[in-house]
């Protein structure tokens, strides 16, 4: 998921994370119960974007397997990002990836970034991409223009496109809408 650099690089299982900064007194780990905490070791803290994706993994009772998350710097170049996943494919036979990140945050006059016309046709872009598990379009994405509409998926999702080149996947889009003037995406790809 998209952080700060505070937030970046690795986030070893048992990390914890907040969302005490957004007025909710809940408190999230990286990992199920009776993993080391890894996190308190490193004295780091979860960025929002892995504190979110630490709370569903929390709710779907995930603990089959190691987890570690991925803090990725908006300002990270393409290649190095499509690098960065075909590194994470590389360490194991079977990897599985939640990929945090939003769309544009300049969909509406009241949006955090203000309207811009360009908003609509990247996020349906990015949400046709996602929707089709279309590597190819997410490596090429415009970070610049991406960056200009404060859209932080970018690098995420072209780390996800790294990890998925030549898996041959399937996507499917659940949602796509832009409450607040920000798009939010939720695509799965198998």
């Amino acid at each position: 998921g998209p952080a700060e650099q505070s937030g970046r690089g690795p986030h070893p299982e048992g990390t914890r994370g907040s969302f005490r900064g957004f007025g909710v007194d809940l408190d999230v780990r990286l990992g199920g119960d009776g993993h080391e905490d890894g996190g308190a070791a490193s004295g780091r803290e979860l960025p929002p974007s892995l504190a979110v994706a630490a709370w569903l993994l929390e709710r779907t009772g995930w603990s089959d397997a190691p987890i570690e998350g991925l803090g990725v710097g908006e300002p990270l170049e393409a290649e190095r990002c499509i690098q960065t996943g075909r590194d994470i494919v590389a360490q194991a036979d079977r990897v599985a990836l939640l990929v945090m990140g939003d769309a544009s945050a300049c969909r509406t006059l009241k949006a955090p970034g203000y309207l811009d016309e360009r908003a609509a046709p990247f996020d349906a872009e990015v949400a046709r991409a996602l929707g089709a598990a279309d590597v190819a379009a997410l490596k090429v994405l415009d970070a610049e223009l991406a960056y200009e509409l404060k859209a932080s998926g970018r690098a995420p999702w072209q780390v996800l496109a790294g990890a998925a080149e030549g898996a041959d996947l399937g996507g499917a889009l659940l949602y796509e809408d832009a409450p607040y003037g920000v798009g939010y995406l939720v695509a799965t790809w198998s």
